[in-house]
């Protein structure tokens, strides 16, 4: 997990792998719904993540960057969300299409234009988690789902940035 902040001590994560991860109507099933990577349980404190990305070291890195940051996500303050909707916000206005992952594209899409309310929130959260995803992955790092223009992507890295340095995170060497 190179490239990541070091971030402050917390209680651990617990690890859980899963054969064929699928979801329907928001919960883990066995069969039927929608093929999932991974799942977040934040008040658990616990990951499922499906085996097969035993097989891809660097999908899995990005995946796990991207659910590690929903932990992140939670902890940031109201000002620290409302900045990253402000920077979300100006990629609306200057109608950036893409995105740095799957989970913020879909939602993206869906919402049509800068809205509020629980879906707007939720994309925020996709879109943090995502470009977190993206640019802590590592140099090189690449995928059919950064779709995002690299000047918006630029600017969401300096953000990230911005918030490690903010926090004291130290970025290891």
């Amino acid at each position: 997990m190179r490239g990541l902040p070091l971030v402050p001590a917390a209680p651990p994560i617990d690890f859980e792998w899963r054969l064929n991860l699928r979801v329907a109507a928001g919960k883990l099933v066995q069969q039927g719904g929608a093929e999932v990577h991974a799942a977040a349980y934040l008040r658990q404190r616990r990951l499922i993540l499906d085996a097969a990305l035993r097989r891809s070291p660097a999908e899995l890195k990005r995946i796990l960057v991207h659910e590690l940051f929903h932990f992140v996500w939670v902890r940031l303050s109201n000002s620290e969300r409302n900045s990253w909707a402000e920077l979300i916000s100006g990629e609306f206005q200057k109608h950036a299409r893409g995105e740095l992952g799957w989970s913020a594209e879909w939602r993206k899409d869906a919402l049509k234009r800068r809205a509020q309310g629980r879906r707007w929130r939720e994309y925020l959260c996709e879109s943090f988690c995502d470009s977190a995803a993206w640019h802590f992955s590592g140099p090189g790092a690449q995928s059919d789902e950064f779709t995002l223009a690299q000047r918006f992507a630029r600017r969401r890295a300096a953000w990230l940035d911005g918030l490690a340095k903010a926090r004291c995170y130290q970025l290891p060497v």
